[in-house]
């Protein structure tokens, strides 16, 4: 059972942060901050004018206390100690922000929006430095790769995900996740493929640096391998029966979470799958064929058969959350010295998940 964070919210909460020192920031509609402390106690309140949704939250981990909130168009600093008015705040992006994303050095910013542009903002100068532009719809998700502070992934409502470093204005490598789904297809596409395009919403960087995953609305998760200026899919799989709102791997590991529109969310581990193909000294000479999984709903129970097992092994989630609630965010931090997930829905509630 979920413990529940309640009284600080009137109105769904967007978005979810964690310090490295335990303190939560979440985000919801209405231009409503809150900072909690790590059992769940409302700290402060904050209501930026304008009363834009709160999309995104990042603290700093060099500050623990400095925290970074995208609402509407506008980027905010804040110390969550005051809470009472922003230390600086920014206007760079043109169309309401998604997702933000501090690289490891702490020196740049990356702000993703509906433009599909992603602005990087030099923080020490305070002035945008590039304006990532080649999505064609919705930015929908930005992440800095650890231990590379100069390189990125994004990915899109265009279905694309996409490869950057910052010395270039121009990304490194694109994929369409539709049109790679195609190629792997045998035979003609299911009509749930038709129904429920590859748009992708959430990626997430492993702490290596060099694995990530993308979350998209056709169900499926994928996983990433950056080699050099290009990546490979390493895997795909899918338990969700709608689509995957949000990944986030924990730190320093393999295990991923998942979180979808069906209201489930999934904990997997991809170490062996990833720590295979680094041991493999083969090249990649053709596309490989990525795992499909069919999902059917039985009562609410999700149950995944899997293909071709000889390549991949069976990927199935470590654990299953019917959490009941379409998830808009979700992120796996040590509460108390012991790892939870918290979640973000369409309640005004976060919900709080012992991961033992």
């Amino acid at each position: 059972m979920a413990v529940k964070w309640t009284g600080g919210h009137s109105s769904p909460i967007l978005c979810l942060n964690a310090s490295k020192e335990g303190l939560v920031a979440s985000g919801a509609e209405g231009g409503d901050l809150m900072a909690w402390s790590e059992d769940g106690t409302p700290l402060g309140h904050m209501q930026f004018e304008g009363a834009d949704d709160v999309t995104s939250v990042s603290f700093s981990n060099i500050c623990p206390t400095k925290l970074y909130a995208a609402h509407g168009e506008t980027i905010s600093i804040l110390d969550v100690r005051l809470f009472k008015g922003s230390l600086d705040h920014f206007h760079v992006n043109e169309e309401e922000i998604n997702c933000l994303s501090l690289n490891e050095t702490e020196n740049l910013l990356a702000s993703a929006d509906d433009s599909g542009a992603i602005k990087i903002l030099d923080l020490e100068n305070k002035k945008v430095i590039r304006s990532l532009k080649r999505h064609s719809n919705i930015c929908s998700s930005v992440a800095f790769r650890p231990q590379r502070p100069q390189s990125l992934v994004s990915c899109g409502l265009d279905m694309q995900v996409m490869l950057w470093n910052l010395q270039k204005a121009r990304p490194l490598w694109i994929t369409n996740l539709q049109e790679d789904e195609s190629e792997d297809m045998e035979g003609p596409q299911s009509p749930g493929q038709l129904l429920n395009p590859a748009l992708a919403h959430s990626v997430s960087v492993a702490s290596c640096g060099n694995i990530f995953s993308c979350g998209a609305e056709d169900g499926k998760v994928r996983i990433f391998r950056v080699i050099g200026i290009k990546c490979e899919q390493e895997l795909g799989f899918k338990g969700h029966t709608l689509g995957v709102s949000q990944v986030n791997f924990l730190p320093e590991s393999y295990l991923l979470l998942t979180g979808g529109n069906d209201g489930n969310i999934m904990l997997w581990d991809v170490s062996s799958e990833v720590e295979k193909k680094q041991k493999s000294p083969t090249k990649h000479t053709h596309k490989r064929k990525t795992k499909r999984s069919t999902s059917t709903k039985q009562g609410g129970n999700t149950s995944a058969s899997v293909t071709d097992e000889e390549e991949h092994g069976s990927i199935l989630p470590k654990l299953t959350i019917k959490h009941g609630e379409k998830v808009n965010w979700l992120l796996g931090t040590k509460v108390k010295g012991c790892q939870n997930i918290l979640v973000a829905d369409q309640t005004s509630c976060i919900s709080v998940y012992p991961l033992n």
